[in-house]
C-alpha cells in the first residue's frame, strides 16, 4: 500500500512541477529559441528539388537561391516600377554596338543595324564565396578533398561533416564557367535554349559538348561520362572574362531587355572547384551535389538539410554587406520600409525552413506566433487572411489583436480572356466592312463583361481590373486617366465608369446582330468559349454566361482537358479563351511581345495565342524592342496600348495581386513576386517576438491541478481506507489468539 501511495504522491509532484513552468509545451522550436535572431518559417508539399542555379525555375526553390548565389544584377526592393540595380557587378554594363563588319555603331543606331551588342561588366573585387570543403587546401596547397575514394565518404551526409573549408574570391572567370555549364548536356537547364538564341557561340558549343558525349557513349566509355567534364578547356566567343574582374558577353543583334536574365540566378557563377567537387565518384549516393549544397557569394549559406523535414539558411560569414535601400515608393517611409536606409544587410542570422503539409496547422502555428512568416515568396496567404478578415469580424479582430501586418501589391502578370483572330465572327473579318463589324462586336462583348463583378466575386477583391496588356510596376503602365481604355469605360472624376449596356447593344446592332440575331438569317449569336480541366469552375462559366445573357448573346461551353485545349489553341481553332502570363522580367516587351503578329501560335508556335494581327502594332512594336527605357520608348508603349485598346483582341480581365502575412515583429516586409532576394532585407524584433508568444501561449495549467487534487484525495481516500482494514484485521487477529 506504500508503494501505491508514493506512486499517487509522485505523480502529483510532476503535475504540480509542470504547471510551474511558463515555457509553452506547444512551440515547435527549441527552449528559448524565439529569443535568438532567427526566422521561422515553412515549407509545404516537398524539399526544393533543385538548388543548382541552371537548373531551378521553381517558385519553392527561389527562397533559397537567391539568397545563397549572387546574380550579377537584382531588382531595387523598394522602387517601383521594378529597377534594376548591380548586385555582384560595381555596375549595369552598357552595350557597345558593332555592325556586320565589325565596326562600332553610335548608341542610337537603329536596331536592324546592330549585328551584335558586347557588354562588358565590372565585377565588383573582394566578394568571397562562401566556406566550402571544395576550396579546402591542404598543407602543400592541394585540394583537400579532391580525389577523393567513396571509402572517404563513408558516414558523410550532411555537406558540415566535411571538418575542412576554405574560400577565394569570385571572378569574371566564375561567370564564365556558370554560363558554359548551361550548355552541358550533363546539366538539366530548362534556359539554356532562351540564352542560345541570344548569346553568341553559345548553340554551337552546346552541340559541340553535346557531340562529345555522344562519343563517349558510342565507344562505350561510360566511366568518362561519369567523370567531371571540365568546362575550363573549352569555351565560345559569347562569354569571356578579360581580366579577374571583367566579364564580356556578346549578343547577337541589339536586345535591351538581355541585362535582366542577368539578375536572375540561372547566370549565378559556378566555381569550378565546386564542379569537380561533386563529380567525385559516390558523391551522389551521398546526396551532394549542386542541387542539395550549393555554392554561393550570396548572404546566406545552406548549413543544414533534412529533405522532407527541415533546412537552414545560415548568415555567410564570409559576405560583405549591402546597404538596406533608401528610396521606395511614396506610402514606404510612412510604413516604416525605409527606417534601416543604409544599414548593412542581411539583419537576420538563421532562416529555419519546417514542412507543414496541411495548410490548417501552418496556419494555426502562424496564428500562435510560431511562424514569423507562413511561407516565403508565397502570395497567397496574405491574400487568404484578407479574405477572411473581410468575411468574419471575429477573425479581423484576432488578426489586429496580433498586430499581423497583412499587405498586398499588384503583380506583373495579367489574366485575359482572348479573342481568336483567325475566327470568322469574333476574329479580324476578311473585308474592312467586316473587320469593323466583328470589331465593334468584341467592343460590346467587352462591355459587357463586367471584370470588377469577375474581380470581387472569384477573386475576393484581390486583384486590379486591367484596361490594358501592361501591369503596374512595369515601365509604360499608365495609371487613370491617362490608361483609360475609353472603348469600355467613361471617366467620372478619378474613377473608370463601365459604358452602359444600352452602348453594348448599340454596338451588338452596329456588328449585325440586332437584340442578338443575325440580321439576315434571324439565328441567335451563339460563342463558344474552351474551357480545359481546372481553368474555370461551373460558377465562374454560369457568370460568364450571364454576362452575355444580357445582351442577348448565348455562350456555350466546351470543356475539355488541358492537353486537348493545347492542342485547339496550337492548331488556332478555339474561339474564345481564357489564359494568363506572369513576367519573366518587368518590361513592357514581355506582355507586348503576347500580341506580335510573328509569335502568333498557330502560325509560329509562339506565345500570340489570340494569333492578332496588326501591321501598326507590329511596326511599333519592332521599334519599342530595340530602345532602352526612357521617354521615347514608354511613348511607344503607350501608342501599343492604344492600338490594342481599339482592336480588343483581348478582353484585358485583371491583375493578380500578392499579398504577404508577416507577424508584428516582422520589419520592412513588402510582397513581391519580382524580387526574389527579399529574406536579407527583413528584420526581427526578437524581444518582442519572446515577449508576445509569452502572453499569447501561456500554458493553462488549472486543469492539472485540478486533475492533481483529485488524485491525492483518491490517494488519500485509499491510504486512510488501507489503514482501517489494517487495524481491523490486527484486532482480529489480536482476538483469535487470546485464551
Amino acid at each position: 500500500m506504500k508503494t501505491v501511495l508514493r506512486r499517487v504522491l509522485l505523480v502529483c509532484a510532476v503535475v504540480v512541477l509542470g504547471a510551474c513552468s511558463r515555457e509553452p509545451v506547444n512551440s515547435p522550436h527549441a527552449q528559448g529559441g524565439e529569443q535568438e535572431n532567427v526566422l521561422y518559417t515553412a515549407f509545404s508539399q516537398r524539399s526544393p528539388k533543385y538548388l543548382d542555379p541552371a537548373s531551378s525555375y521553381s517558385t519553392d526553390e527561389t527562397p533559397f537561391t537567391y539568397s545563397i548565389y549572387q546574380p550579377l544584377y537584382g531588382y531595387d526592393y523598394l522602387l517601383r516600377p521594378y529597377t534594376l540595380v548591380p548586385q555582384a557587378a560595381a555596375a549595369i554594363g552598357k552595350p557597345v554596338y558593332f555592325d556586320a563588319q565589325g565596326v562600332e555603331l553610335p548608341d542610337d543606331a537603329p536596331g536592324e543595324q546592330v549585328a551584335f551588342s558586347v557588354y562588358d561588366i565590372p565585377i565588383k573585387p573582394g566578394q568571397l564565396f562562401q566556406p566550402h570543403p571544395a576550396f579546402a587546401l591542404d598543407s602543400t596547397g592541394g585540394p583537400s578533398y579532391w580525389p577523393l575514394q567513396p571509402s572517404d565518404l563513408e558516414g558523410k551526409y550532411a555537406i558540415t561533416d566535411f571538418p575542412l573549408t576554405g574560400t577565394r574570391e569570385l571572378t569574371a572567370h566564375d561567370y564564365v564557367y556558370g554560363l558554359r555549364r548551361l550548355a552541358s548536356p550533363r546539366v538539366i537547364s530548362p534556359i539554356y535554349s532562351i540564352l542560345a538564341e541570344h548569346i553568341v557561340g553559345m548553340r554551337a558549343y552546346g552541340d559541340q559538348l553535346k557531340q562529345h558525349d555522344q562519343v563517349l557513349r558510342e565507344q562505350g566509355r561510360d566511366d568518362e561520362l561519369q567523370e567531371w567534364l571540365d568546362l575550363r578547356q573549352s569555351g565560345f566567343d559569347g562569354v569571356q572574362a578579360l581580366d579577374d574582374h571583367t566579364l564580356r558577353i556578346r549578343v547577337i543583334g541589339k536586345y535591351p531587355q538581355f541585362k535582366y536574365w542577368l539578375a536572375m540566378t540561372f547566370t549565378a557563377p559556378i566555381p569550378w572547384e565546386a564542379d569537380r567537387f561533386y563529380q567525385q565518384a559516390g558523391m551522389a549516393q551521398h546526396n551532394f551535389s549542386l542541387n542539395t549544397w550549393p555554392v554561393g557569394t550570396g548572404p546566406y549559406m545552406l548549413t543544414e538539410s533534412l529533405t522532407n523535414r527541415r533546412h537552414v539558411l545560415q548568415r555567410n560569414p564570409n559576405y560583405a554587406g549591402s546597404p538596406y535601400p533608401c528610396q521606395g515608393e511614396p506610402t514606404d517611409k510612412a510604413e516604416g520600409l525605409l527606417d534601416d536606409c543604409g544599414k548593412l544587410t542581411p539583419f537576420i542570422d538563421r532562416i529555419v525552413f519546417s514542412l507543414e503539409k496541411e495548410s490548417v496547422p501552418l496556419m494555426g502555428k502562424f496564428i500562435q506566433g510560431y511562424y514569423d512568416i507562413p511561407e516565403v515568396g508565397r502570395g497567397d496567404y496574405g491574400v487568404a487572411m484578407r479574405v477572411a478578415a473581410g468575411d468574419s469580424a471575429e477573425k479581423a479582430s484576432l488578426y489586429k489583436d496580433h498586430g499581423i501586418q497583412l499587405r498586398s501589391s499588384t503583380e506583373a502578370q495579367v489574366s485575359y480572356l482572348g479573342f481568336n483572330w483567325r475566327d470568322p465572327v469574333v476574329g479580324k473579318g476578311d473585308t474592312p466592312e467586316q473587320q469593323e463589324k466583328n470589331r465593334k462586336l468584341r467592343q460590346a462583348i467587352s462591355i459587357a463583361f463586367n471584370w470588377e463583378q469577375f474581380v470581387s466575386i472569384f477573386q475576393n477583391n484581390e486583384a486590379q481590373v486591367a484596361y490594358g496588356p501592361v501591369p503596374p510596376g512595369i515601365p509604360g503602365y499608365q495609371e487613370l486617366p491617362a490608361g483609360l481604355n475609353s472603348q469600355v469605360y467613361t471617366l467620372d472624376g478619378k474613377q473608370a465608369v463601365r459604358r452602359p449596356l444600352d452602348e453594348a447593344r448599340e454596338l451588338l446592332a452596329q456588328a449585325g446582330y440586332p437584340d442578338g440575331r443575325h440580321i439576315d438569317t434571324g439565328r441567335p449569336l451563339i460563342l463558344y468559349f474552351d474551357s480545359a480541366g481546372g481553368m474555370g469552375s461551373s460558377a465562374m462559366l454560369d457568370w460568364m454566361r450571364r454576362q452575355l445573357a444580357a445582351i442577348n448573346i448565348q455562350l456555350e461551353i466546351r470543356a475539355t482537358d488541358y492537353n486537348r485545349f493545347q492542342d485547339k489553341m496550337r492548331q488556332g481553332s478555339a474561339q474564345m479563351y481564357m489564359w494568363g502570363w506572369v513576367a519573366d522580367y518587368p518590361d513592357a516587351e514581355n506582355f507586348l511581345f503576347l500580341l506580335y503578329g510573328p509569335n502568333a501560335k498557330a502560325d509560329n508556335g509562339g506565345e500570340n495565342a489570340s494569333n492578332y494581327q496588326n501591321p501598326e502594332f507590329d511596326r511599333l512594336f519592332e521599334r519599342m524592342r530595340y530602345l532602352d527605357d526612357g521617354p521615347e520608348k514608354e511613348e511607344l508603349v503607350h501608342q501599343m496600348v492604344a492600338v490594342v485598346q481599339h482592336d480588343a483582341p483581348w478582353m484585358f480581365g485583371y491583375f493578380p495581386k500578392s499579398g504577404g502575412a508577416y507577424q508584428a515583429w516582422v520589419a520592412n516586409a513588402k510582397p513581391t513576386q519580382m524580387v526574389r532576394n527579399t529574406l536579407q532585407y527583413y528584420r526581427l524584433d526578437s524581444a518582442m517576438r519572446a515577449r508576445l508568444l509569452d502572453g499569447w501561449n501561456m500554458p493553462v495549467w488549472w486543469p492539472l491541478w485540478a486533475a492533481g487534487g483529485v488524485l491525492l484525495f483518491i490517494g488519500l481516500l485509499a491510504w486512510r481506507v488501507a489503514v482501517r482494514r489494517d487495524r481491523a484485521t490486527a484486532l482480529g487477529t489480536q482476538d483469535k489468539g487470546q485464551p
